[in-house]
């Protein structure tokens, strides 16, 4: 079986900038796979490259065995891909938009069917016959995903589709978009919601600079990493400095909370007493295991 993806050697170079540096990557049939990185990472530049919006400087990439240059419109068929932007076409209501993208890849009034199930499955029932300019922000998210689906590609990229969506939403987009995956549809996410790539993806890449820092299953990859971690939320009474004598445990700062790894357990006692000497204040405090979140910050270097 061919694989659903594969990027030889892929460098894009943008003047001096490299935004892709050297990649290959394989991506099996009917797999469910992460795509991660911080921003700058080359993540929408590897989409947009297998989507045909850009080429590589070198290197080759293919869908389900076809060329996405030497064989542009049988790959373009192959593939559907929901933009991190929010573009669309202000001329016409919901199901006209989705006909017309139909009609793109050749699927005429037959596939109306499907259009129905694809409008009924995001909820846009109500805004079928809405022009697109006077939906809301999220229902225009909602818009872009059906129009990635209609034509039924059997590999589907999902670039940050749940950013600025609702929790309901984001539940019932990936209920459907685990059944296209159990049909045999490979999936290709990245997200910035790393609890759905741990919860939703078998595998994930991890990107930083444009080239892979790791490439395994999501399970590999915990158990590679697996730690305890120390959580700590601080106030500093003045300058937001930790001590030395601190500084020397490897740890990451993410979202306002500084995430100590520990080697073992009088670790905490160290960190604690040398932040009270300082007088940083502990304003909460808990042990965590390693999750995907902590791997990416530790690999990607990202805060």
């Amino acid at each position: 079986m061919k694989p659903a993806i594969v990027y030889r050697n892929i460098k894009k170079n943008y003047g001096s900038v490299n935004a892709v540096n050297g990649i290959s990557l394989s991506i099996p049939q009917g797999e469910f796979f992460g795509l991660l990185g911080p921003n700058g990472a080359g993540k929408s530049t590897m989409i947009n490259m297998l989507g045909g919006l850009a080429s590589p400087t070198s290197g080759k990439i293919s869908v389900m065995g076809m060329d996405v240059h030497s064989n542009y419109q049988e790959a373009r068929h192959l593939v559907g891909i929901v933009p991190q932007e929010l573009v669309f076409d202000p001329f016409f209501n919901v199901r006209e938009m989705l006909r017309f993208q139909a009609g793109y890849f050749g699927k005429g009034r037959e596939n109306d069917k499907w259009v129905d199930e694809v409008i009924d499955r995001l909820d846009l029932r109500d805004k079928a016959n809405t022009n697109m300019r006077k939906l809301s922000g999220g229902m225009k998210r909602r818009a872009l995903i059906a129009q990635a689906l209609v034509h039924r590609p059997p590999v589907i990229v999902l670039d940050e589709p749940t950013a600025g969506v609702d929790v309901e939403l984001r539940q019932k987009l990936w209920g459907f978009i685990k059944e296209l995956n159990k049909e045999g549809h490979t999936i290709v996410l990245t997200t910035h919601y790393l609890e759905e790539a741990e919860t939703l993806c078998n595998s994930v890449a991890m990107l930083r600079l444009g080239k892979i820092v790791a490439l395994d299953t999501t399970r590999n990859l915990l158990k590679k990493f697996s730690t305890k971690n120390l959580m700590l939320r601080l106030n500093f009474m003045s300058k937001k400095e930790l001590p030395k004598s601190v500084e020397k445990f490897s740890y990451v700062e993410s979202d306002g909370a500084f995430i100590f790894q520990l080697k073992k357990i009088t670790d905490i006692s160290h960190i604690t007493e040398a932040l009270k000497k300082s007088k940083i204040e502990i304003i909460d405090m808990q042990t965590v295991d390693t999750d995907l979140e902590n791997v990416f910050l530790k690999l990607t270097g990202a805060k």
